[in-house]
């Protein structure tokens, strides 16, 4: 089916989105324009939606909002938001009475005319999905970019010719019901994630294979043969499969003990020529290079590489003042985020800001880690539970903290706090010159904030304004 047709297909057709959100208004106006009555489902009540509820009952949709918005599904087509469990029971109970349950990602593979590369991991995914977008642009293709990082692609499909390439990066609430794989997938590593979401470890992988899973003998997956439950992945994988390392030789992109990249036999650059700080960041760079490799010369490679500077909230310098460096990596919303990054980067040891909403991860790994790089940590959350957001994590960071085997009373110093404003008081009062601050979460930011996002500007404009 083309675009032309699918939009067609809509007239006289009743459709249903999950949630009042930016992401969703430029697909809702698209739909309406042709001739589908379209209704928007929110957990929210409406007086609490402003201009966003404003702006849709004046295009005429209907707002069904409050707790019991998920009832009673009857429309002909239901567009499923990630943030909503594929397999809740109203969902599950609308597919059995005849509603098409699909997403926005999902028709966009269907419709999509052009080579798709798409991302997944539990970290790295948007660094290493922005750097193959980098890179296919510096190449001189037309690029589309979008999905998880926060940009949907299906309401510029007719604007896709088949000569352009599309970059997506996809989590695992969009992939659990995709049937469908892009031309290259690639998995930079798989970890304990969004276990409040999933039921279990097996799911939440499994959701991850489907980036691979649909595709044919001539596609590609890139797999990081570091991480072992991505290796693993290659016994199931049906084309072309390469593997990136930071520790051994592959077929695919591989760092030397010297610090030299190169792609199979072929020397490409040195580790210590890539602008974005971190070991994690040589490994999304191996991801990317695996992933374009054959489509993008090496010297633009090279040139990406040296002169790329990351990705907003991604150890993102904020500012330096008074000899201090503070760095806002609100990106980092697991314990192996945290480590793999901003734990990763220094030979001393930090001021660091953490805590956020707890999603059934453990935190024993991550309170070790914290003793050996750690001199003060921050914790934030909020003073009493917020309705509508989840459990706070900072009491159990503290606690795996201190049964660390490294801890010592008072090493680190741990604070309590229950506002960024304060967090960033208690950090700038105890930093010296030639300390690093970092806002280092390490869970995601839903017990206090909309997004990680949201934190990291918010984190961003107050030490903007010290």
């Amino acid at each position: 089916m083309t675009a032309k047709e699918f939009y067609n297909s809509l007239q006289g057709k009743t459709v249903s989105f999950i949630g009042v959100g930016r992401t969703n208004l430029p697909l809702i106006e698209k739909f309406l324009k042709h001739g589908a009555s379209v209704s928007v489902r929110d957990r929210r009540e409406a007086n609490t939606l402003g201009a966003d509820g404003e702006y849709l009952s004046a295009l005429g949709v209907k707002l069904i909002c409050g707790e019991n918005y998920l009832e009673e599904i009857t429309e002909d087509i239901l567009f499923r938001t990630p943030g909503v469990p594929y397999l809740l029971p109203q969902i599950q109970a609308a597919r059995a009475n005849g509603t098409a349950v699909t997403s926005e990602m999902e028709v966009f593979f269907d419709l999509c005319p052009c080579k798709i590369y798409a991302v997944t991991g539990s970290d790295g995914k948007t660094t290493t999905t922005s750097v193959i977008a980098e890179m296919l642009k510096a190449a001189g293709k037309t690029v589309h970019l979008g999905g998880n990082i926060g940009r949907p692609l299906l309401p510029e499909i007719e604007e896709i010719e088949p000569d352009h390439v599309a970059v997506v990066e996809l989590s695992s609430f969009q992939l659990i019901s995709m049937r469908r794989s892009p031309d290259v997938s690639v998995i930079t590593n798989l970890s304990p994630n969004h276990l409040d979401v999933h039921k279990d470890m097996d799911e939440y992988v499994n959701a991850k294979k489907n980036i691979y899973l649909h595709q044919n003998g001539f596609s590609r997956t890139v797999l990081n043969l570091d991480n072992a439950l991505t290796a693993a992945c290659a016994e199931e994988t049906r084309g072309n499969t390469l593997l990136f390392s930071r520790r051994e030789k592959t077929n695919g992109a591989w760092c030397s003990e010297n610090g030299e990249i190169f792609f199979n036999d072929t020397f490409i650059l040195r580790e210590d020529e890539i602008l974005l700080p971190g070991k994690h960041n040589v490994e999304n760079y191996l991801a990317a290079i695996s992933a374009v490799w054959g489509d993008v010369p090496a010297e633009t490679v090279v040139h990406v590489a040296k002169t790329f500077g990351g990705v907003e909230h991604r150890m993102e310098l904020v500012r330096e003042m008074d000899g201090v460096r503070w760095y806002n990596d609100s990106i980092a919303t697991s314990p192996s985020r945290a480590m793999i990054g901003t734990l990763s980067l220094y030979d001393y040891k930090i001021v660091m800001i953490a805590g956020g909403a707890d999603k059934n991860i453990p935190f024993d790994e991550l309170g070790e880690k914290i003793c050996e790089k750690v001199k003060t940590l921050i914790l934030l959350s909020p003073e009493k539970p917020i309705e509508g957001m989840k459990a706070p994590a900072a009491g159990k960071i503290a606690e795996a903290v201190r049964a660390a085997s490294g801890y010592r009373e008072g090493a680190p110093e741990m604070i309590h706090v229950h506002s960024m404003e304060d967090a960033v008081a208690a950090a700038r009062a105890r930093a010296v010159k030639g300390d690093v601050v970092s806002l280092c979460p390490a869970a995601t930011g839903f017990d206090m904030f909309k997004s990680f996002a949201e934190r990291g500007d918010i984190f961003r404009a107050i030490v903007q304004k010290l």
